[in-house]
């Protein structure tokens, strides 16, 4: 029997199917998906099987044995295998990097060096230096690990000795998937037994006969830590007691469990209204057909899509089926986990960022091991391994997060419809502001369109402001607080309401700048300006991470004119404790959040009432449902609308849209105060509205006229490397070849420096393609890539091509 196989290495040339054979012991547990280790070259390196065939092109006799299987259940089912096909064609990676994007972190491949003594070495003859590094003539020792703690005169030696073949360096492949172990200690004997050991005990058996005691009460096993602290006992206590065969001790395999400890009240589907009764009938009735149909459910913020979600889940699974829904990251609030761990109790596996590598394991392992029925989670939860999907759903499915940026660039919403296709079942788009291009395909009636344009209840929608900051300029107010807005806050903490206030910008300021020579504080690294963070003291560049010392003086001219410009959101919350010194300040961004629940802790505090305002960036926009949040303050509402991205204006209006729908969710009116200094831009006149069509409108006869998706596809092809000269001579060749590739009617691009020339002092320049059918255009792009295959592997020069960009920059 032949393993046909992927290999663990990234490269053109091994992007293909390697035959390998597979040995007697084997072929009985041997399955497409599992995950193997093969010799490859003078190393051995991880891989996955993806046919099993009876016979191989090449010649068997020069074929390798498959050296040992990691997996005893396949991790990948053969829809998932078919699937990373599809992925790898249509996103152009390499097809080991599809496979390895499906498994969760703890099982990719860790490659290590172990060193040995050679078999035919005799141990007393090694040099004394090298002999003190292993214990025995087996001892085997980690490559990395002692090339580390040796001196500078064994590492000669190590080499040498490796050169006389006296030690051997072996590869070896583990993965970081450990199962969490616990050791537990129960009874050995029974109750009576046990009340005779304590009447046999001395009175200096004192500990030992609370310990037996305990378990005269409480006749079951119970983890050692927990026992030491009821009995208030020491280990070598209890160790007596099982050397004396009293107590046994065993260690069990336990799941991690991120809720653990809580209670979740299960609550029972609510009523719908008539606007969610509509929605949801088309998808029910999909479903019993058992048809795939792709369904845009644009509702306005707080119109009930949740409820809609889940009795749609509920329906897919009383019919014994699975489903997967997807959050963006940044809303995945303990909110969201609450309400489906509420209605559909320990049937839920949550998959998000903010989980240990173990703890995604173990929930991943749930799903694998068909322990629950749904998973909710980011991006990734949409290769959740189910093999029987009755629904799949998006909800905020314009979210760029739902793009991975790093190969393989697949689109979460496009796999979704993929996997929606393979198990005829439906899928759901859920938004207040749907994308352009989904909202353009459910005008085509390419996707069916829901629409809910009532909140639940009747709530009112809030009623939005827009103040011109250019007014406030005029009336000699400096401060980054309009008058509106202080009086709305002051209002609001007099009736003990609370507020959001929104800025997308985290930091104090956000550059620093000299009034007398104009220098500003760049980064060495980047092409951009540091931020200025008050709480370390510091200028940071939010790219690649550089961090430097404040000046005092100007490195350019020596003046002391160094002032801070622009507003980051400490510098807000230092702002807000001026004008109102007895305000509770709660701030989210990503520097108070950085730690693992402190995000759910911030948020626990808010909705406890124990702050006033939340301030905060794109983390607060979405999911959160606070019934005593009356105002939303929007501070410098534009500071998207000027980024270089045909996207800016979208991104603005959906932004805004959701931040505004956090207020008034409940009974208590809502108000949205937005400042600009761009108060006639349409995307943000139309919030003021909260009109959707309107925007969509206006927006798509610019797109038109930019000849933008969703008129156009877009291909991007991003080259850089640390050398200027050559970026620049690479990228112009590779826009003279698309150039005579493709047919007149595509439009070709560049090369251009790209938005920010230099990130991590690698220069950046681009080239796009902007065509409506280019049925060359794989076939190029992937011969591009062979041409400079070798030179990337052997320079720094790399090229990227992404053929659905959401990142401009």
């Amino acid at each position: 029997m032949i393993g046909k196989i992927i290999v663990d290495v990234a490269t053109n040339q091994t992007d293909r199917l390697f035959d390998y054979l597979i040995p007697e012991e084997y072929i009985d547990t041997i399955r497409p998906g599992m995950r193997v280790i093969v010799p490859f070259g003078p190393r051995k390196v991880q891989g996955f099987v993806i046919e099993i065939s009876d016979s191989s092109d090449f010649d068997i006799k020069k074929l390798k044995n498959i050296e040992e299987l990691v997996d005893v259940e396949a991790p990948l089912t053969s829809e998932l295998l078919s699937l990373s096909n599809w992925i790898k064609e249509k996103t152009l990676s390499f097809h080991i990097a599809v496979l390895k994007v499906m498994l969760p972190a703890a099982m990719r491949a860790k490659y290590k060096k172990e060193v040995k003594v050679n078999e035919d070495t005799p141990f007393d003859l090694l040099h004394p230096d090298i002999k003190q590094l292993f214990n025995n003539k087996d001892d085997s020792k980690d490559w990395d690990e002692l090339l580390k703690n040796s001196t500078e005169i064994q590492k000669k030696l190590l080499l040498q000795c490796i050169k006389n073949e006296e030690l051997r360096i072996e590869p070896r492949v583990g993965t970081k998937e450990t199962k969490k172990k616990q050791m537990i200690i129960g009874p050995n004997m029974t109750e009576v037994e046990l009340t005779s050991f304590i009447e046999s005990l001395t009175k200096q058996g004192k500990k030992q006969r609370e310990v037996v005691q305990y378990f005269i009460e409480n006749n079951k096993p119970i983890p050692i830590v927990e026992l030491m602290e009821k009995t208030e006992t020491s280990r070598s206590t209890i160790r007596t007691l099982v050397e004396k065969e009293v107590l046994y001790q065993k260690e069990i395999e336990v799941r991690r469990d991120p809720y653990e400890g809580r209670v979740f009240k299960k609550t029972a589907p609510l009523p719908l209204t008539e606007e969610q009764s509509k929605a949801i009938t088309p998808i029910l009735d999909t479903l019993n057909k058992k048809q795939h149909q792709t369904f845009l459910l644009r509702g306005v913020t707080g119109s009930g899509k949740t409820e809609i979600y889940l009795q749609a889940i509920d329906k897919a699974l009383s019919e014994g089926k699975e489903a997967i829904m997807l959050v963006p990251e940044i809303s995945l609030t303990p909110q969201m986990v609450y309400r489906f761990k509420e209605r559909f109790g320990s049937n839920v596996a949550v998959l998000h960022s903010a989980l240990s590598t173990g703890e995604k394991y173990d929930e991943w392992r749930r799903i694998r091991d068909k322990k629950v029925k749904v998973a909710v989670g980011a991006r990734s939860a949409i290769f959740a391994p189910f093999e029987n999907i009755g629904m799949i759903i998006i909800d905020e499915e314009h979210e760029t997060s739902y793009k991975q940026e790093e190969s393989p660039r697949y689109h979460a919403r496009d796999v979704a419809i993929e996997r929606g296709r393979y198990y005829k079942c439906p899928v759901i788009l859920g938004s207040a502001t749907p994308s352009l291009e989904s909202y353009a395909r459910a005008q085509k009636n390419v996707y069916v369109l829901l629409t809910m344009e009532k909140r639940v209840n009747n709530v009112q929608l809030p009623s939005v402001s827009i103040i011109d900051m250019r007014e406030e300029l005029r009336n000699g107010n400096r401060s980054m607080f309009s008058e509106v807005l202080v009086e709305s806050i002051q209002q609001r903490m007099e009736r003990n309401e609370q507020i959001v206030l929104f800025l997308n910008r985290r930091g104090y300021s956000t550059f620093i700048l000299c009034r007398d020579c104009g220098y500003i504080a760049e980064c060495p690294h980047c092409d951009i300006s540091l931020t200025y963070h008050r709480s370390s003291q510091s200028l940071q560049c939010h790219y690649c991470g550089h961090s430097e010392t404040i000046p005092t003086r100007c490195p350019n001219c020596e003046g002391d004119s160094i002032r801070f410009f622009g507003s980051g959101t400490q510098k807000v919350e230092e702002e807000l404790y001026k004008v109102f010194p007895q305000c509770r300040v709660i701030r989210m961004d990503v520097d108070t959040t950085r730690r693992k629940g402190s995000h759910e802790k911030l948020l626990e505090k808010f909705g406890n009432g124990e702050g006033d305002v939340l301030l905060g960036t794109q983390m607060i926009a979405k999911g959160l449902d606070f019934p005593n949040i009356t105002l939303v303050g929007i501070l410098a509402a534009d500071s998207m609308l000027h980024i270089p991205d045909f996207r800016s204006a979208e991104r603005s209006f959906q932004l805004l849209t959701q931040v505004s729908g956090r207020a008034g969710r409940h009974k208590k009116k809502g108000e949205v105060i937005v400042q600009t200094y761009t108060p006639d831009h349409y995307s943000i006149v139309d919030v003021k509205q909260h009109d959707y069509v309107s925007f969509f409108k206006k927006e798509m006869v610019l797109r038109k006229q930019g000849g933008y998706p969703p008129y156009y596809f877009l291909t991007i092809v991003h080259v850089s490397d640390t050398d200027l000269t050559k970026v620049v001579q690479v990228a112009e060749k590779i826009c003279q070849f698309i150039k005579s590739k493709l047919s007149t009617e595509s439009s070709i691009f560049g090369p251009v420096a790209s938005a920010i020339p230099r990130i991590k002092d690698r220069y950046r320049y681009q080239c796009m393609i902007k065509y409506k059918v280019e049925p060359n255009l794989s076939k190029v792009l992937q011969e591009i890539i062979q041409t400079y295959q070798t030179e990337m592997s052997r320079s720094d020069l790399s090229i990227v091509i992404d053929t659905n960009p959401y990142m401009m920059m």
